[in-house]
């Protein structure tokens, strides 16, 4: 039993990073064709694999200026994949949805620090985002939950009187 929840365990994890490997190479797939697309504008034409037009990137302003553009738009394109990931269920790769505020400055020894939750709508769990770092930055919390739902659709037995039932509330 224990060996068969390590290889689930195991296997979350590996979608779970191997879907953030798949935007990064979408997200670098996007900015090498920028680049290409940048330099099919400019003579001398370069390869497919010479990224960058050395002839003109020390010498030709608006070459440098596109560069720098294009620079600044690759760094995006993997930042969203990142910031894209953070916001992701930790076993399903949906997003997290809900955006609960927890917490508050003025009750902070009954409420606890300001936070942001945010909740798997399938019910695997839960990420807890501090509102502001102030002792620098830390790591979201996930906090892995059981099955939720089951609870609400577990057939019940009895009563609230303690008696049972010979039938389900669907025969009724």
């Amino acid at each position: 039993m224990f060996a068969s929840d390590m290889l689930v365990e195991v296997r979350s994890h590996i979608r779970y990073w191997g879907f953030l490997l798949l935007k990064l190479a979408a997200a670098a797939m996007g900015a090498a064709c920028s680049l290409w697309f940048l330099n099919l504008f400019f003579l001398p034409y370069t390869e497919f694999f010479q990224f960058i037009n050395y002839s003109k990137f020390p010498f030709d302003l608006s070459y440098t200026t596109l560069f720098g553009v294009w620079f600044l738009f690759a760094y995006g394109l993997f930042y969203l994949a990142v910031w894209d990931q953070r916001y992701r269920c930790r076993t399903c790769l949906r997003r997290l949805r809900m955006p609960v505020e927890t917490g508050s400055w003025g009750y902070m020894l009954q409420l606890g620090r300001p936070q942001i939750e945010y909740i798997c709508a399938y019910g695997h769990g839960k990420l807890n985002i501090d509102e502001v770092q102030i002792s620098g930055t830390v790591a979201p919390e996930w906090t892995e939950q059981g099955d939720i739902w089951a609870e609400l659709f577990a057939e019940s037995t009895t009563d609230g009187k303690g008696g049972d039932h010979s039938d389900s509330d669907y025969d009724r």
